[in-house]
C-alpha cells in the first residue's frame, strides 16, 4: 500500500477579516454563470444556428473540464500558494467569461465555455482548501455552510437570471455582466488582501503527486466520502439541470414562469448553511449525510408524480436543501483526510465537477424514457444509496 503524502499544515492564527465574503461570492458567480446556461439553449440555437443537442453539451463541457482541471489546480496551490492560484484563476475566469460573450458560432462558444470550465477550477477548490487551511475542524462545519449556500445561491440565481433577463438583455449581455462582476470580486480580493500569504510546504514531485491520490483513494473513509459526493452531484445536477425543460413541457410556463419557479432552489442554502454546519460540528455528519441523501432521492421522486406546481416548486426547494445536508458536511470530512489537503480537496472537486457534468448526460439520455421515469431512476439510486449512507458514516461523530 502506498504511504500517504504528508504535507506540513499551513496555518495562519486568524482568517482576514474579508477571506470568506470574498470567497462566497466568487463561489457565487462561479456557479451563476455555470447553470446560467440552461435556460439559454433556445436563444443559443437560434443565434448560434446550432441544433440543440450540440447546444446542450455547453453545461457538462464546462462542469467536466473543472474537473479534471482539479486535479492540477490542488497540487499548484501546494506547490505556489492558495492566493497565488486564486488569483490568476480568478483572473483567467473573468476574461474567459468576457470573451464567451463574443462567441458568433457553437464552437468558439464550447471552447470558451471549456476555457473558463479549466480556470474555475483554482478557484472554489482552492477557496475550500484555504478554508481547510485556516479554520480549525471544530468550526469549520459554519465556514463550509456559508461557502456552499454561495454555491446554492449562484446555482439558482443562474438559472433564474437565465431564464428572466435573456429577453431582456440577450445572452451576450449575460455572460459579460457576470465577467464584470468577475472583475470587481478581484479588485476587491487584491485591495483587501482578502487571502493570506501561508507558508509553503516543500513542492513535492509529480510523481509523488501520483502516489498521494493513491494513498487517498486506499483509505475506506476517503472511498466513501468520494463515493457519495459522486452521487450526490449526479442526482441533483441531472434533476436540477433540466428542470426548466420540465417546467415548460409540465406546465406550459415561459421564460418568466420558469425563472421564478427556480428561485426557491438555494434558500435553504442561503438562509442554514451556517446552522446546518454548526450542527455537523457539534453532532457529527453520521445521521445528516443519510437524511440529506434520502431527501434528495424523495424530491426525485415528488417530481415525477402528478404534482401541482405550487407542489413542484416546494420540492425545488427541498431539493436544493438535501444539498444543502450533504455536501459541506462530505467536504468537511475531505479536509480531515491524512495526506495533503490540496490533493484531498482537489479530488474531492473532480469528483463533484464530473458528477455534475455526468447527471446533465445521464438525465438527458434517461428522457428518452420520459421525465416520470428519468426523475424516478434518479430518486430510487439516492433513496437506496441513502439506506447504505447510515452504516458507511457511522463513525463520522465530532471530534473531542
Amino acid at each position: 500500500m502506498p504511504k500517504p503524502l504528508v504535507v506540513a499544515p499551513l496555518a495562519v492564527p486568524v482568517a482576514p477579516r474579508w477571506m470568506l465574503p470574498v470567497i462566497c461570492s466568487a463561489a457565487f458567480l462561479v456557479f451563476a454563470q455555470a447553470f446560467m446556461v440552461a435556460p439559454l439553449f433556445p436563444a443559443l440555437v437560434e443565434t448560434l444556428h446550432s441544433p440543440l443537442g450540440l447546444v446542450g453539451l455547453a453545461v457538462p463541457a464546462y462542469l467536466l473540464s473543472q474537473g479534471v482541471a482539479t486535479l492540477v489546480s490542488g497540487p499548484l496551490s501546494d506547490r505556489l500558494g492558495r492566493r497565488e492560484v486564486i488569483l490568476a484563476a480568478l483572473l483567467a475566469f473573468t476574461i474567459f467569461t468576457l470573451a464567451t460573450a463574443s462567441a458568433t458560432s457553437i464552437r468558439a462558444f464550447l471552447a470558451w465555455r471549456v476555457a473558463a470550465g479549466i480556470s474555475a477550477a483554482g478557484v472554489v477548490p482552492i477557496s475550500l482548501t484555504l478554508i481547510g487551511d485556516v479554520v480549525p475542524f471544530q468550526r469549520r462545519g459554519r465556514a463550509l455552510g456559508w461557502l456552499f449556500g454561495s454555491i446554492a445561491g449562484g446555482t439558482a440565481t443562474g438559472a433564474s437570471v437565465g431564464a428572466l433577463l435573456e429577453p431582456v438583455l440577450g445572452w451576450a449581455s449575460l455572460f459579460a455582466l457576470a465577467g464584470g462582476i468577475g472583475a470587481l470580486v478581484l479588485i476587491v480580493a487584491v485591495g483587501t488582501g482578502a487571502f493570506p500569504r501561508l507558508a509553503r510546504p516543500v513542492a513535492p514531485t509529480w510523481s509523488v503527486i501520483l502516489r498521494g491520490y493513491a494513498a487517498l483513494l486506499s483509505m475506506a473513509r476517503a472511498q466513501r466520502t468520494y463515493a457519495y459526493v459522486l452521487i450526490n452531484a449526479v442526482v441533483q445536477s441531472g434533476v436540477y439541470t433540466w428542470l426548466g425543460i420540465y417546467l415548460h413541457q409540465r406546465f406550459g410556463l415561459g421564460e418568466i414562469g420558469i425563472g421564478l419557479a427556480l428561485l426557491g432552489y438555494g434558500v435553504p442554502g442561503v438562509l442554514f448553511g451556517p446552522l446546518i454546519g454548526r450542527l455537523a460540528d457539534h453532532h457529527g455528519r453520521a445521521r445528516i449525510i443519510p437524511a440529506g441523501v434520502a431527501l434528495t432521492g424523495v424530491c426525485a421522486l415528488l417530481l415525477a408524480a402528478s404534482l401541482p406546481l405550487l407542489a413542484v416548486q416546494l420540492a425545488i426547494i427541498a431539493l436544493s436543501l438535501g444539498f444543502d445536508l450533504t455536501q459541506p458536511l462530505l467536504a468537511g470530512i475531505v479536509t480531515d483526510l491524512r495526506g495533503s489537503r490540496g490533493q484531498a480537496v482537489a479530488l474531492m472537486a473532480f469528483t463533484l465537477f464530473i458528477g455534475f457534468g455526468l447527471g446533465s448526460l445521464l438525465f438527458q439520455w434517461a428522457l428518452a424514457l420520459g421525465f416520470a421515469m428519468a426523475l424516478t431512476i434518479f430518486g430510487v439510486t439516492a433513496v437506496l444509496a441513502a439506506g447504505l449512507a447510515l452504516a458507511l458514516f457511522r463513525g463520522e461523530q465530532p471530534h473531542p
